[in-house]
């Protein structure tokens, strides 16, 4: 019965229109459709990976080996289980042009390819030609296609020679479109195409060079995906190979939409919370008109409980239609700018309606919902009859029953167990949930000070009238600082935390990381060739350090006999092969943290000594037991020791370093690092090419410029969402502003009474507008701060520094947003006649 009442009352309530709640709709809209929109690009990006598979990965399954082809049987076998295959190789080199004797030098990706290239989609090249015809070559050599941009940089165009190793090739085309370029994940260099017959004579396949091997193949019709996986792996358990399928043709892209997208729903979570904000003083101004209204109630004999679910009907189907026109922009806005997005992407995008982020985006609105409202629709219930008065709510308890305040608590903890879940990240999710509660608890005590400072402050500022008006209002009975400090200040710390973040990120990648970091990486070095490579470069006085390491490559397969996966998880050490080497003496860069290292003539069983952060996130410890797949055989050794590998400075390191019995009779290379000035540079690349054509040299400079664009577009889609959270803080400003526009009228006419002039008035509340955006910026600076310093120190592992430009910006930010918003609503008050206003009091 009493609900029945509660639905008429309720439904009667909404007769009267939206008046009071457009600020309630839009930031429930805005928040509910920036969560939406980020999720359904990244179901459109997932979409258009798993539709084109195949091309992606260049065939229904591939299979890849380090270091090696197929073996005959391997071959047959791989070849009995498809319809069509094509093997490729895939590698860095040097690419050398050298028209007048003197060479120019670029670094490449290279990709060789068979007569089969390519199963699936098209490799379109300009001029247009078939590729069979581009690689075939002329005039005795064979040919190539390159991509646009590393022709560019060498100046080369069809019919031009350059060198790969010792072999002379010519450039019949540049490569427009390689369908299955996203397989190949993250590189260094752009691409060039050749036969892998006619890379056999550039001596740059010779044993233990950094080449991986794929064989790319189409499956019958109807095949079993899984059971080819685990058929393949079980014929050749100790091969080292890996299996992929369409299924995940680009699991690179694919791990990096993810991760990002779930980064983005975060920070589209904490703009929630900023609307959250707005909607519950939205909620507590709207019943503190309606408080006359309750007494009324009461006194007719409505019950607490018909009084509560009344305004919780009317105010839930409010938030079901803010959260409706929040999924209809977040669905529709990524369909209306798909082709711009598409054109934007690597990768195939397909636009529609997602439903899966859709219902995520509609719990976590319905929850914010929840949690935000619960807590002022609770204050109905101290609405007595006796309370015919109005803003009888100003004078409630601060907190609700105690149902109420474990009601939401539950609900706060079940959306972070929501946010946990969907997200697939539960470390960061609990991080930015635990920044989030923080960030709120800090502003509600920063607000509580600064209401207590202006308070205490008022006596101070006898004999100037402007500041001791704007804080009379700021100390005030009405707390008008709590809705500012609270919905700026969230928006503004996420802000800050993303711009000092983004900011330590660019200084440690432009400034700290090349001063410490080497000038070139050289790999593929023979062994036949360290000794004069060292002599050379320790003959050069500008050269101020070589490090050296042979290098191998090797799949962790097992962990103390289990899976390695079993064991790690996802961790980034067994998700592919890894880089390892050999030692019989730790060098003076090592650090031994744990263990004991070996003898220098170890003859025994191997041992290995690992890096000791990545051990503790796998759960290792000494006398565990790795087994490293290398060339196809495997290597089981116990962990004598752990080191402190830092990889932050670019330079050499191991996860893993073995002893030399265990590994120097496989086939490798070496690898090195040379510290030099900026100016030797070019000089030092020249003179090693020349005397070494087959040794490929990464600049360090150039891997720093492209992570640092990669991170620009990172940093630009974060910004973004960061953004959108200011916005709907702001939002939450014009609100709160708007709600007191009458007790500002009042005001204004009470001191136009008393002699006050217009500018005097309107300096007082520009002033109060000010005092509180300063003091909201300046919380939500030292709330960013500790943030962002904490996701440097914690997660990142890498050094803090305030980027004050950043931070005063925040501050400035605060002030011109509360400025804006509050001289916005200032007019109407100031234009109103004392008569009629103070009439209308009485």
């Amino acid at each position: 019965m009493a609900l029945a009442t509660a639905s008429r009352f309720a439904r009667r309530e909404l007769r009267g229109g939206l008046h009071g709640f457009r600020i309630f709709l839009a930031c429930l809209a805005l928040g509910v459709a920036a969560i939406a929109g980020v999720g359904s690009v990244r179901s459109a990006i997932q979409s258009g990976l798993e539709a084109q598979g195949s091309i992606l990965l260049g065939g229904d399954a591939s299979v890849e080996f380090t270091y090696r082809f197929a073996e005959p049987e391997e071959r047959a076998y791989l070849e009995s289980i498809s319809t069509a295959i094509s093997e490729i190789t895939d590698f860095r080199s040097m690419v050398v042009k050298d028209p007048d004797g003197v060479a120019e030098r670029a670094l490449t990706q290279v990709k060789s390819v068979d007569a089969a290239y390519p199963l699936t989609g098209e490799v379109v090249l300009d001029p247009p030609m078939a590729l069979s015809q581009a690689l075939a070559g002329t005039a005795g050599q064979p040919g190539a296609v390159m991509a646009p941009l590393l022709a560019d940089r060498l100046g080369l165009t069809p019919g031009d020679s350059f060198r790969l190793g010792t072999q002379d090739f010519t450039l019949s085309a540049i490569l427009v479109t390689e369908p299955d370029s996203s397989a190949s994940g993250f590189s260094l260099g752009p691409r060039t195409l050749v036969t892998t017959d006619a890379l056999r004579e550039a001596g740059l396949l010779q044993p233990g060079t950094l080449y991986e091997t794929e064989y790319r193949l189409l499956l019958p019709p109807g095949s079993d995906l899984d059971t080819l996986e685990t058929a393949t792996e079980d014929a050749f358990p100790s091969s080292g190979l890996r299996w992929r399928d369409s299924r995940n043709g680009a699991p690179g892209v694919a791990r990096f939409v993810e991760r990002l997208g779930a980064f983005l729903i975060l920070v589209g979570l904490s703009g929630l919370a900023v609307g959250g904000i707005g909607v519950s003083a939205a909620v507590r101004a709207y019943l503190a008109r309606k408080t006359s209204v309750i007494a009324t109630l009461r006194t007719l004999g409505a019950t607490r409980a018909t009084i509560f679910q009344t305004y919780f009907l009317q105010i839930g189907a409010l938030s079901l239609l803010g959260i409706a026109l929040g999924l209809i922009l977040g669905a529709m806005v990524p369909i209306l700018f798909g082709p711009m997005i598409s054109a934007s992407l690597p990768v195939p995008a397909i636009f529609t309606i997602h439903p899966a982020p859709l219902f995520e985006a509609a719990l976590y609105g319905i929850l914010t919902a929840l949690v935000f409202t619960l807590w002022p629709l609770a204050r109905t219930e101290e609405v007595r009859p006796a309370m015919l008065f109005r803003d009888a709510l100003d004078g409630a308890k601060a907190l609700p029953a105690w149902r109420y305040v474990i009601a939401t608590l539950v609900l706060l903890a079940l959306l972070v167990g929501v946010a946990t879940l969907f997200s697939g990240s539960p470390f960061l999710t609990l991080w930015t949930a635990g920044g989030l509660i923080g960030a709120l608890i800090v502003l509600v005590l920063a607000a509580i000070a600064i209401r207590w400072l202006a308070k205490r402050s008022t006596k101070a500022t006898r004999g100037h009238p402007v500041w001791r008006w704007a804080l009379a209002s700021i100390g005030g009975p009405r707390d008008a600082a709590a809705p500012v400090v609270l919905s700026l200040g969230l928006g503004l710390s996420v802000l800050a935390a993303v711009g000092q973040i983004d900011g330590n990120l660019r200084t440690a990648i432009d400034r700290d990381l090349p001063e410490v970091a080497p000038a070139y990486f050289f790999v593929d070095i023979q062994p036949d060739q360290i000794d004069r490579f060292r002599r050379i470069l320790e003959d050069d006085p500008s050269v101020a350090r070589i490090d050296t390491a042979p290098m191998l490559r090797g799949v962790l397969t097992q962990i103390n006999g289990r899976p390695a996966r079993e064991v790690a998880g996802d961790h980034w050490v067994v998700t592919g092969d890894r880089g390892l080497t050999y030692a019989a003496q730790p060098d003076a860069n090592t650090r031994v943290v744990a263990g004991e290292w070996w003898d220098a003539d170890h003859d025994g069983p191997p041992e290995v000594s690992f890096a000791i952060e990545e051990a503790e996130e796998m759960g290792l410890k000494l006398g565990d037991t790795l087994t490293v797949n290398i060339l196809g055989r495997d290597i089981t050794a116990t962990i004598t020791s752990f080191r402190d590998v830092d990889f932050s400075t670019a330079g050499m390191g191991f996860v893993m370093t073995l002893t030399p019995n265990a590994l120097q009779g496989a086939p490798h290379t070496f690898i090195s690092t040379v510290y030099a000035p900026p100016e030797d540079e070019a000089r030092i690349l020249r003179e090693l090419a020349s005397a070494f054509p087959n040794i490929t040299a990464i600049s360090v400079r150039d891997a720093i410029d492209r992570v640092s664009v990669l991170l620009e577009g990172i940093g630009a889609a974060v910004r973004w969402g960061a953004a959108a959270t200011l916005l709907t803080g702001f939002l939450v400003l014009i609100g709160a502003a708007a709600a007191g526009e009458g007790a500002r009228t009042y005001e204004a006419a009470v001191l136009k009474t008393l002699g006050a002039s217009r500018a005097r008035i309107l300096q007082s509340f520009a002033l109060r507008s000010a005092l509180l955006g300063g003091g909201a910026g300046l919380v939500a600076l030292a709330a960013g701060i500790l943030g962002s310093w904490a996701v440097m120190t914690f997660i990142m592992d890498s050094s803090f520094a305030v980027v004050w430009p950043s931070a005063l910006g925040i501050v400035i930010g605060g002030v011109l947003a509360t400025l804006v918003a509050g001289l916005v609503f200032a007019w109407r008050p100031l234009a109103a006649r004392p008569a009629q206003v103070l009439r209308a009091r009485e």
